[in-house]
């Protein structure tokens, strides 16, 4: 049995749409996919704003927070708790030039009463957590912003909402491209500076993606050991990616098995999920997969990450640190393989 809790997105569960083609499979209702989160073993979803209020932009803010209280009503229903909210300011008309580094103080504008909207709908839901996934701050044309102007402008928008709401706890999910091109938040060491830089640094943490940190040329292991290293791994976001191409959001585990087993190791060892923390997943169908499949993706990634999680129970540390004082690597890294490979 696993010792972790997982959550899970609506948006895992999609319609087989990319950038490059239109949809392949039927849209799912939300109460249906709380119904078979529930039954996959999920204990939470991950929610953006308009997840939960998908017209939210023409509502009042009374009318936003009755909103979301149906949608906590329907979490209730399904024994499942709300983990976290992020304002999707990327795909609004406001903020094509980014929302808290926009060229544009009405965009400023309007990402900010989109952030403090998310607070609102997290605080009907009962969670404390806001995801900010940075999508578009940075830039499409590296003369069009200051990188230092940007970034103080990212550090005055997340101490707005540290001061709107006292209790609420502000993640950042860092991703050095795509959709845009120089990211001002990149990797979780950008995230641990401008944590730093805040009014309540206590308060701010990092939401590490694997494919993101693979995007980024980094290990993701060591990119989660880092933020746990400084107390602020507030949550994770479990796939996998094939290189440094675009965020593919494969299945946990279906590319790099032994960066899974890593990836899982420090979770273990360093007490993730003592604090409340859930193990997130962000991953998507292939484009080919049929409706009546939609959720294979989920049961599959669920699957590798327990049975990695197994593989780490097994880990003999008294064998492995005994190789690591004779610096006898070789054997080391072969006694993992076969332990992953179950050999």
């Amino acid at each position: 049995m696993s010792q972790f809790k997982f959550s899970v997105g609506p948006w895992n569960v999609h319609t087989g749409a990319d950038s490059y083609g239109p949809e392949t499979r039927k849209a799912i209702d939300l109460e249906t996919k709380f119904a078979m989160f529930r039954e996959l073993g999920f204990d939470a979803v991950q929610f953006h704003d308009d997840d939960v209020v998908p017209n939210m932009n023409d509502l009042s803010e009374d009318e936003i927070k009755a909103e979301a209280r149906k949608v906590k009503a329907l979490l209730d229903k399904y024994n499942l708790k709300a983990e976290f909210v992020a304002p999707r300011l990327w795909m609004d008309p406001h903020t094509t030039d980014g929302g808290y580094t926009s060229t544009s103080r009405e965009d400023r504008e309007f990402a900010m009463w989109r952030s403090f909207r998310s607070i609102d709908i997290a605080r009907e839901l009962g969670c404390d957590l806001i995801v900010l996934w940075l999508a578009r701050e940075g830039t499409l044309c590296a003369e069009a912003k200051s990188p230092v102007e940007a970034t103080q402008q990212l550090v005055a928008s997340i101490n707005e909402m540290l001061r709107y709401d006292d209790s609420i706890r502000i993640c950042i999910e860092p991703k050095p491209n795509e959709p845009i091109d120089r990211s001002f938040c990149g990797t979780i060491g950008h995230v641990m500076a401008v944590s730093a830089a805040t009014i309540d640094p206590k308060r701010v943490g990092g939401n590490l993606e694997s494919a993101h940190a693979v995007l980024a040329g980094l290990d993701p292991a060591n990119e989660m050991g880092f933020a746990l290293a400084f107390g602020k791994l507030f949550t994770v976001h479990m796939n996998d990616q094939n290189g440094i191409r675009y965020d593919q959001d494969k299945s946990f585990g279906v590319e790099n098995l032994r960066s899974a087993f890593n990836q899982v190791k420090v979770l273990v060892e360093n007490g993730y999920g003592k604090k409340g923390e859930y193990v997130g997943l962000d991953v998507k169908a292939m484009r080919t997969t049929s409706d009546e499949d939609s959720y294979e993706h989920l049961k599959n990634s669920l699957e590798i990450f327990k049975a990695m999680e197994e593989k780490v129970k097994k880990y003999d540390y008294a064998y492995a640190n005994e190789l690591i004082r004779e610096k006898k690597f070789e054997q080391l890294e072969m006694y993992v393989m076969r332990l992953i490979m179950g050999i």
